[in-house]
């Protein structure tokens, strides 16, 4: 049987570069016979995490929006995957307010140990997903989860990411899970 992946875009930009190395990483986790959930955080009523601690005694967030929903799939998800576009060499803040509300999951037992990240930025330097991967591993650190895997696409414009070979990596990675 497959493997359970979720999948998140934290691309502001619908088909965006780092949303088609998602994409492309869903399509290869399918075709390896995984059950594959995506979601866009655009599309997502998301609000910032107030910090009160609410959810470590209520197993749930205080907020009234869709992450409460989120989290038993989440939860019991095998593979998460993070797509992010970089901005000054870091996630995206839509992706590091999605990091930060799922605190709720902290106190549970959780199905997801192996992590991939997906950025692209218009740097041709690989440097910038170093950052990238460091704030990923310290969120990876509190759930004993493991980065099992990163990828790196250079591109500015949407959809420059396609004249590139690293839409095939994300197919090949997704792949191999």
């Amino acid at each position: 049987m497959g493997k359970k992946v979720f999948i998140v875009s934290s691309s502001p930009r619908k088909g965006g570069n780092s949303d088609l190395l998602a994409d492309e990483f869903a399509r290869g986790a399918r075709e390896a016979g995984h059950s594959v959930r995506k979601i866009n955080i655009c599309d997502i009523k998301l609000s910032f995490c107030l910090g009160c601690l609410y959810c470590q005694s209520h197993n749930r967030c205080i907020q009234k929006d869709d992450m409460n929903e989120l989290y038993s799939l989440i939860q019991h998800s095998n593979v998460l995957v993070f797509a992010t576009p970089i901005y000054y060499y870091e996630m995206c803040g839509q992706l590091k307010t999605f990091l930060d509300r799922l605190y709720p999951l902290m106190p549970r037992e959780n199905d997801f140990k192996t992590i991939y990240v997906l950025a692209t930025a218009s740097d041709e330097s690989k440097d910038a997903m170093r950052t990238v991967v460091e704030g990923i591993k310290g969120w990876t650190d509190c759930y004993d989860a493991n980065i099992a895997g990163a990828l790196y696409g250079e591109a500015t414009d949407i959809g420059d990411i396609k004249n590139t070979d690293a839409p095939r990596k994300a197919y090949l990675l997704g792949r191999s899970i």
